[in-house]
């Protein structure tokens, strides 16, 4: 029995259970806890049913089964790269050469510790370029030049072989056939497909040329077209095309007010004149009539077509007319038509807030559209008679009312503004509206400045003026026109309505 170790203070286990070993009892294994294991991992994990040993049965049973040897290597191969017949050494591969025996003198083994004298066992040598592959015994004999072979023939490169020559031209005219057979085919098949064509067909034509008699619209147009040019202005903040008439040899054109008003509003912008055959020059303003919406400008070139007046009074209506200018920027364009109508007043406001415009004018059912302003109306003569003005639409595109400015009154216009780069206009000096009674219609007066042609006549206010002159008036528009029918200072009958009786009173017409 053990005893209590006085030296450390320590008692020994008692165990549980034991086995008594003479003066000593040995600890007895601790049972094993063995925990159940899932039936699913043993379906995948366990032995399979019937084995009992490990899975490697050869192994457990102490029979290792002999490596299998490799298959022989090919006979090629063994040839190529095996050890030479009869020799059993280990030595690296021999240089190539007929004598393959080993010189004790310069062929000692590097691994017997001795310097290799051949590069080849070497493995510590440099590398070298080895002799060709051709030896120079198997070329040309030294001195002799190689001597090219025989070249390919066109035949040889073709078909890979010789053919004869007749055989080859056989194939050339069987290659023609099959051409002209397939194309022939082929315009047959082109001819078949659309019975509606006839390749031989030659229309007809009359031989004598179409009759331009003189006078006609032809005619005219051949003659006049080149005295009508197109009248650009452009600059930073305005760009557009208008139309004018070269009414004098000098380079004067006559045209609209509100074509050149851009140009005189914006400080960038210029005017450019461009003539029918397509020259182009500086145009520079001559004078301004912002009332009646006509100007004057100027060019330098030499020998310009001029159109001439023509006697507007003697229009009547459904005259043929012709307008010419740039309408839509379609420079040359002539359009057809006749006199709709004569001493039409006409009232547009004026370019930017500018006086009121007021004209005497023409109309007519010749197509006339943004662009054509400052164009012509000619006469059946192609004499002028008329300055494209404005239209009246409900679209912004022409629809047969036209208006012209009288060529009389813008002769007169343009004449002032070549003399001296304005022009005065005679006036009443009243302010009138449009007035329309049962029994008479004409313009109202509204005020009477004092010291004007109508305070000096004696017209007070709320008269109604009926005629002027020879001139019936029937609104406010057209007292304008007929006034300024006259002269400055040119005394005229007045014909007027007051208080229910008709009074006629001579005024003598002033400046505006």
């Amino acid at each position: 029995m053990s005893q209590p170790d006085q030296g450390n203070g320590h008692t020994p286990a008692t165990p549980v259970s034991g086995v008594d070993d003479g003066d000593h009892r040995r600890l007895a294994p601790r049972p094993l806890d063995r925990p159940s294991v899932d039936p699913s991992l043993t379906a995948v994990f366990g032995r399979p049913q019937g084995v009992e040993t490990a899975f490697d049965g050869r192994r457990v049973n102490g029979s290792t089964p002999p490596m299998p040897a490799a298959p022989p290597p090919p006979e090629a191969l063994s040839t190529a790269f095996g050890r030479p017949p009869g020799g059993d050494d280990l030595k690296l591969q021999r240089p190539p050469g007929a004598d393959h025996g080993v010189d004790p003198d310069i062929d000692p083994v590097f691994w017997d510790g001795k310097p290799a004298g051949d590069p080849w066992r070497d493995p510590g040598s440099g590398a070298v370029i080895g002799p060709p592959a051709v030896g120079e015994k198997s070329g040309a004999p030294s001195g002799e030049k190689a001597v090219p072979g025989p070249q390919l023939s066109v035949p040889e490169l073709l078909f890979g072989r010789r053919v004869k020559p007749m055989g080859l031209v056989l194939l050339l005219v069987a290659a023609l056939l099959v051409g002209t057979a397939g194309g022939l085919v082929g315009w047959l098949f082109g001819r078949a497909g659309n019975p509606l064509t006839d390749g031989g067909v030659t229309l007809a034509e009359v031989k004598p040329a179409k009759e331009r008699p003189v006078g006609s619209v032809s005619d005219i147009a051949k003659r006049t077209t080149p005295g009508v040019v197109s009248i650009e202005f452009k600059g930073a903040n305005v760009a557009g095309v208008g139309s004018g008439v070269v009414i004098d040899g000098d380079g004067y054109i006559l045209t609209n007010d509100h074509v050149v008003a851009p140009a005189v509003q914006d400080a960038s912008a210029k005017l450019t004149v461009v003539f029918t055959d397509g020259k182009r020059a500086v145009a520079r303003i001559v004078g301004r009539d912002s009332k009646t919406d006509l100007a004057v400008v100027k060019v330098e070139v030499t020998n310009p077509t001029v159109i001439q007046f023509g006697n507007s009074d003697d229009l009547q209506v459904g005259d043929s007319v012709i307008a010419i200018g740039s309408p839509l920027s379609l420079s040359n364009t002539v359009t057809q038509g006749i006199v709709s109508a004569l001493n039409r007043p006409v009232t547009a406001a004026g370019e930017n807030g500018g006086p009121q415009v007021t004209y005497d004018a023409i109309q007519t059912d010749a197509a006339i559209n943004p662009g054509n302003s400052g164009g012509a109306l000619v006469d059946s003569s192609g004499a002028l008679v008329g300055i494209n003005s404005s239209i009246q639409t409900q679209t912004g595109n022409s629809v047969g009312l036209g208006f012209a400015i009288s060529g009389n009154y813008a002769r007169k216009i343009s004449e002032a503004l070549i003399r001296t780069g304005e022009v005065k206009h005679a006036d009443m000096n009243v302010n009138a509206r449009s007035a329309s009674a049962e029994t008479a219609e004409g313009a109202q007066v509204q005020n009477v400045p004092a010291g004007g042609a109508a305070a000096g006549a004696g017209i007070v206010e709320g008269d109604v003026i009926t005629r002027v002159g020879d001139r019936m008036v029937r609104n406010a528009a057209e007292l304008t026109v007929a006034v300024r029918e006259h002269e400055i200072g040119e005394t005229v009958p007045v014909v007027l309505a007051r208080q229910g009786r008709e009074l006629t009173v001579q005024v003598t017409l002033k400046s505006d």
